[in-house]
C-alpha cells in the first residue's frame, strides 16, 4: 500500500482532523481537494492507497519547513504533494511577514533536498500557488498577483532542479473565471470554493496517474 500525503497551507489544510494516519474516513482529510482525491482513489482502488492530510493554515514555506521532521519524514510517505506559497504574499502585504522571493526558493530548495535524504524514493508534486481577485485580495490585487507569480516561478525551478512534477494552477483558475464570477471557484481571492477544489484536484489526479 502506498501512502500519499498532502501538504501545505490552508488550502491544503481545510479543518482536516490531524491523526497520525488516514485511513478510509474522509473526515480525515477535511473538506477540500484532499477528501474528494482521497475519496476517489479510495473508491476506485480498493487497498492501493492510504492519505493522510498535514497542511496547516496560515503556513508560509518557512513554517513548512520547521515541520520537515513531525509532518513529513517521520511519516514516510511513498507520494506526496506541496501546495504553498501564497501566505509568503499575503502576510507581506497584510503585517508585514512575509518571505520575498529569494528566500521562497531558498527554502523550498532546503526542504526538498532534505526530504530526497530522508526518503530518496519518494515521489514529489509540487503544486503552483494561484490567486484572484476577490475580497481579500482586491485592495492590492496587482502586486498581489505579480508575488504570487514569482513564488510559483520559483516552485517550477525547485520542480525542474530536483526533477518533480509542477502542477500550475493559476490558468486553470483564469480561464475558469473568465467570466469575471471569481466568487464562484474561490471565497476571497484565496480560499476555493467547493467547484475551485474540484480544479485543483482534477489537475492533481491526473499528475498523480502520470506517477503510477
Amino acid at each position: 500500500m502506498k501512502r500519499f500525503l498532502f501538504q501545505g497551507d490552508s488550502i491544503t489544510d481545510v479543518s482536516r482532523v490531524d491523526v497520525d494516519d488516514g485511513g478510509a474516513g474522509s473526515y480525515l482529510f477535511g473538506y477540500g481537494y484532499p477528501n474528494l482525491l482521497a475519496a476517489d482513489f479510495l473508491k476506485n482502488r480498493k487497498g492501493e492507497f492510504d492519505f493522510i492530510n498535514r497542511g496547516v493554515s496560515g503556513d508560509r514555506i518557512v513554517d513548512l519547513y520547521a515541520r520537515i521532521k513531525d509532518d513529513i519524514i517521520n511519516l514516510k510517505p511513498d507520494i506526496m504533494s506541496i501546495l504553498i506559497g501564497v501566505n509568503d504574499v499575503w502576510h507581506e502585504l497584510s503585517v508585514q511577514n512575509g518571505v520575498c522571493a529569494e528566500k521562497f526558493e531558498k527554502i523550498y530548495s532546503m526542504l526538498i533536498e532534505e526530504i530526497k535524504e530522508a526518503l530518496p524514493d519518494i515521489k514529489i508534486i509540487i503544486l503552483a500557488p494561484f490567486v484572484l481577485k476577490g475580497s481579500g485580495t482586491e485592495m492590492y490585487y496587482d502586486e498581489f498577483r505579480v508575488e504570487v507569480t514569482k513564488r510559483a516561478e520559483c516552485a517550477k525551478r525547485v520542480a525542474e532542479k530536483y526533477n518533480l512534477k509542477y502542477v500550475p494552477l493559476q490558468n486553470a483558475f483564469d480561464e475558469a473565471s473568465t467570466d469575471g464570477d471569481t466568487t464562484y471557484w474561490t471565497t476571497d481571492g484565496v480560499h476555493p470554493t467547493a467547484a475551485g477544489h474540484q480544479i485543483i484536484k482534477e489537475a492533481l489526479t491526473k499528475e498523480l496517474n502520470n506517477l503510477l
